[in-house]
Order: structure tokens, then sequence, then C-alpha cells
């Protein structure tokens, strides 16, 4: 199969990689088409982490972590259980 050009866009990147995913998670690919299929996710992954980094810079909120356990734009997950805890509290009432 012929190489595919790297996404320049978010859209198209993020496109790629939900392309590989299931051709991966299905079984598609035989073992040789595995290699190029983790280069171009590695690539389109780029595209989709640089332009998220780019508007969480836009936005004020710096980069997002190192760790890729929650981000400037959806919270982390430590937010989102102290706003669930504080919600269990009123239900006992």
């Amino acid at each position: 199969m012929p190489r595919r050009d790297a996404p320049t866009t978010y859209r198209d990147a993020y496109a790629a990689l939900s392309r590989i995913a299931a051709e991966l998670e299905n079984g598609d690919a035989d073992l040789d088409r595995v290699l190029p299929l983790i280069e171009e996710a590695r690539a389109a992954y780029a595209v989709c982490r640089s332009r998220i980094e780019a508007l969480n810079t836009a936005l004020g909120e710096g980069t997002a972590p190192d760790d890729d356990t929650g981000s400037a734009l959806d919270g982390s997950a430590a937010d989102r259980s102290s706003a669930d805890d504080s919600s269990d509290e009123d239900d006992d009432f």
C-alpha cells in the first residue's frame, strides 16, 4: 500500500488515528503493515497534540500535562471527582 502523506490538520490527524485504531483492533493489519501504521499514528498524534497545545497556549492555560492524565480543556480527574463527591453529600439529606 502506498505511504500516505502526513496529516496537517487536527481533523485529518484525528481521522487517521481513528482509522488506524480500527484497523489494528479489527486485526485487519498483517504483521508487515503494523510498523508503518504505528509510524503513521505517531505523526498523526504529534499533529493533534501540537494543535491542542497551541489552543491551550492561546487560551492562557499553558500546555497539556506530560503524563496525559487530563488537559486544561476537559479538566482533570481530580476536579471531576471532587465535584462528584460534593453532589453525593447533597443526596443524603
